[in-house]
């Protein structure tokens, strides 16, 4: 199986044990942290993958550092992942998760270039009617770039949407240059 995969079959579980602790953007954000905390620190992250530490000594220093402050749940799903020599998924679990979160609370993300920086009134009109047009929650992602003049371009998934002024710049130019 590719690691993609896996690490969607254990968000999977994960995303079942928080339904049932009934706590799903909880545990999101500490599936979240642990992935960040590999990520930032390279100690933790070579402690994890190294062979040369064993599953029981990982497991009980997770346990000590992570014992009073996440559900025991949470913590047994980490040491079962160290068990099975899967630790090293975690930031693609932590992706995974907030994935089939998203879905199952009907919500997507939308990256959206502008010209220029936009007020908070702005970024919130533009993901209202992109959640109309759309037909579920825009969580918007906004990026700013002076080429595209002015309008918006809207990327959701594969699909784009250019209501820029420099593509309908270039559309009359190119009527203007056919006739």
């Amino acid at each position: 199986m590719r690691d993609a995969t896996i690490a969607r079959n254990y968000a999977e579980a994960l995303i079942e044990l928080a339904r049932r602790a009934e706590d799903t953007a909880g545990w999101g954000k500490l599936i979240q942290d642990v992935a960040n905390g590999m990520e930032e620190n390279s100690g933790l992250s070579r402690f994890l993958e190294s062979p040369k530490i064993g599953a029981a000594q990982k497991n009980e220093i997770l346990f000590e550092a992570l014992g009073d402050r996440v559900p025991r749940h949470f913590l047994r799903f980490l040491q079962a992942l160290v068990n099975k020599r899967r630790q090293m998924l975690i930031p693609g679990i932590a992706l995974e998760y907030h994935d089939l979160l998203d879905a199952d609370e009907g919500r997507i993300h939308a990256n959206v270039t502008v010209a220029r920086e936009m007020s908070d009134d702005d970024r919130n009109t533009i993901a209202d009617q992109l959640s109309r047009v759309i037909g579920k929650q825009v969580v918007p992602h906004m990026r700013v770039n002076p080429a595209i003049l002015g309008g918006v371009i809207v990327k959701v998934g594969d699909t784009v949407m250019d209501g820029s002024v420099r593509r309908r710049l270039a559309t009359l130019r190119g009527r203007m240059l056919a006739h």
